[in-house]
């Protein structure tokens, strides 16, 4: 008699859709196996250094064994006093470090798990497309049903908030936003925070603002934090990172901050699941947002010139893509005739350059691809000569 094979994934894990990248993963290291020198503009993982304040900080705090041990499980109250110092020199935003700030694994890792904490089964999460996956995937993996908010072109990627059905938004606990946006680069003023505190209060939301790209911003503007709007502290949180700011993206060290209940609940998981930071991670965080700001305006610098070359020779070659004012990405229309996926296998065909496509961060992406130019410059030029030849 044949044994029967068990399905070993949850009906909740099989809720979460299929990697849709696969095949032009499997394309680029086919490529690579065959020597070709493929250029990836596809991850947005900043390749400058972490600034040296911060590293001899880590330096210093993992020689101390005081750090060898637990750590305390909402983070240091060093290190949230210094998320509420920055907030108030950064944005003018009064924060209580000891309700009002919990330190994360990294910002991802907390809006993975927020869902978890305040949605029942059943319950709406609004969700942008595009959008960063986790915001949607978090929602399913926590039993809720994510309601797309789509942003689209002619609204600068914003997404309409009348346009959700009033019974939708009644269902709904939770909002997801993210500006400057990963992965359109789209930007807002605080105007649009202020309408987003009166849908919040009128359908009872929490709203979730991921503001991990408020810091690298050109052309002299200021991203604002949705904390700064009247009235956002009672209806929502922010989660922030060290990642892009200060090119810290693998020491996983974020935090969220805001309603202090919403702020408690996720602390509370928090506590069932992980053991908290690594305190010596926390006291480099601590040196990053206390030390010197001209490491971080050199490395946006950087980016910027990067993004006008980038941005430049695009334009000349026909392609249409904006000079975005916040993030290292480049939100591109593909050209008729492609979608998200076939343009991005024929660039990598055609010129050895990968580029990520669209749709997946949510159908509406479907028509664009991402470049990232987290890319040394000489780099940038070559694959721009390269993206030069296919159209």
């Amino acid at each position: 008699m044949e044994p029967t094979t068990r399905q070993r994934e949850s009906e909740r894990l099989q809720r979460v859709p299929p990697y849709l990248f696969a095949d032009l993963d499997r394309r680029t290291e086919e490529l690579q196996r065959r020597g070709v020198d493929v250029i990836s503009l596809a991850v947005g993982d900043p390749d400058l250094p972490t600034p040296d304040h911060v590293v001899e900080a880590m330096r210093q705090a993992v020689a101390d064994p005081a750090t060898h041990r637990y750590p305390p499980y909402p983070g240091t109250g060093s290190f949230r006093a210094a998320v509420a110092d920055w907030y108030q020199r950064r944005f003018g935003v009064r924060l209580d470090p000891d309700r009002e700030v919990l330190a994360l694994i990294g910002s991802k890792e907390g809006l993975a798990h927020l869902p978890w904490a305040l949605l029942n089964p059943g319950d709406v999460a609004l969700v942008p497309d595009p959008g960063y996956p986790v915001y949607r995937v978090a929602t399913l993996l926590a039993d809720g049903v994510p309601q797309p908010l789509p942003l689209r072109p002619a609204s600068g990627f914003l997404p309409d908030l009348s346009e959700v059905p009033t019974e939708v938004a009644r269902r709904a606990r939770l909002m997801f936003l993210n500006y400057p946006n990963n992965p359109t680069a789209a930007t807002v003023e605080l105007d649009f925070f202020a309408e987003v505190v009166r849908f919040a209060r009128e359908f009872d939301v929490v709203v979730v603002h991921d503001n991990s790209y408020s810091e690298i911003a050109y052309d002299g503007y200021r991203p604002p934090s949705f904390l700064q709007a009247p009235g956002a502290l009672e209806v929502g949180v922010e989660f922030h990172s060290l990642s892009k700011t200060y090119c810290m993206t693998g020491w996983r060290l974020g935090w969220v901050c805001g309603n202090p209940d919403v702020v408690a609940a996720l602390a509370k998981l928090k506590t069932n699941l992980d053991s908290g930071v690594f305190v010596a991670v926390q006291r480099a965080g601590e040196a990053a947002l206390r030390g010197p700001e001209e490491p971080v305006r050199q490395r946006v610098a950087v980016f910027q010139a990067r993004r006008d070359l980038l941005v430049d020779g695009l334009r000349e070659a026909g392609w249409r893509v904006g000079r975005p004012r916040a993030t290292f990405y480049l939100w591109a229309e593909v050209p008729e005739g492609f979608d998200s996926v076939t343009f991005a296998q024929h660039v990598l065909e055609r010129a050895a350059v990968v580029v990520t496509p669209g749709v997946g961060y949510g159908e509406v992406g479907d028509r664009y691809v991402r470049l990232s130019f987290t890319t040394p410059e000489d780099r940038l030029k070559e694959a721009v000569q390269r993206l030069r030849g296919l159209r």
